[in-house]
């Protein structure tokens, strides 16, 4: 057991080394941008994604928005149970995404999406509607890419295609842009 949890920290930390510190950076600064002309952040995925999305929206939302002179608007679509069940009844839940973003979301608004595939057919409506729609697009994506990749303005790849290590990956990135704001001064100005 010993090894294998060995082999499997090892294993971690390649997935995590494989990611460019310049793409997290960059991801940091499109957030940034989105708040600076006061954009509204959405964040989307499945299943341990969709977690990840839900924790982002939540440590962006209060944690970074409680150092910043204003507030993000930033929101998980993940996270409304009633309202995604009745889309995914009523429509499909290939439209789950895409249904809530007709309602909120405005051109030059922000999408960033975490799929370990980067093949859900609900984020890829989600990110085809949104790119139609002038919205700026991030993905999280493993290292099998899939559509997002593809179609995405930002796709942060990470090499690995284990779903528990990727998702582990996508929560540090998304921690790291989370805390830039809490803690490099930079990052926290109006200008």
């Amino acid at each position: 057991m010993q090894q294998w949890l060995r082999n499997y920290i090892a294993a971690q930390h390649q997935a995590l080394d494989s990611v460019p510190v310049a793409e997290i950076e960059r991801l940091a600064q499109s957030v940034r941008a989105a708040w600076l002309k006061d954009g509204q952040i959405f964040a989307i995925g499945n299943g341990g994604s969709a977690a990840n999305a839900s924790h982002f929206a939540t440590d962006l939302g209060k944690g970074a928005s409680d150092r910043l002179p204003r507030r993000v608007r930033v929101l998980s679509l993940t996270d409304n149970v009633a309202w995604l069940t009745a889309l995914g009844n009523d429509y499909s839940f290939d439209d789950a995404f895409v249904r809530q973003l007709e309602n909120y979301a405005r051109s030059g608004d922000l999408l960033i999406a975490a799929s370990v595939s980067g093949n859900s057919p609900n984020l890829v409506r989600a990110f085809e509607w949104a790119t139609g729609h002038g919205l700026q697009t991030a993905a999280i994506v493993g290292a099998k890419r899939g559509r997002l990749a593809e179609i995405a303005g930002q796709a942060i790849v990470v090499e690995d295609t284990h779903y528990g290590r990727v998702e582990d990956v996508q929560m540090h990135i998304l921690h790291m842009v989370c805390y830039a704001f809490m803690e490099e001064p930079g990052m926290r100005t109006l200008a």
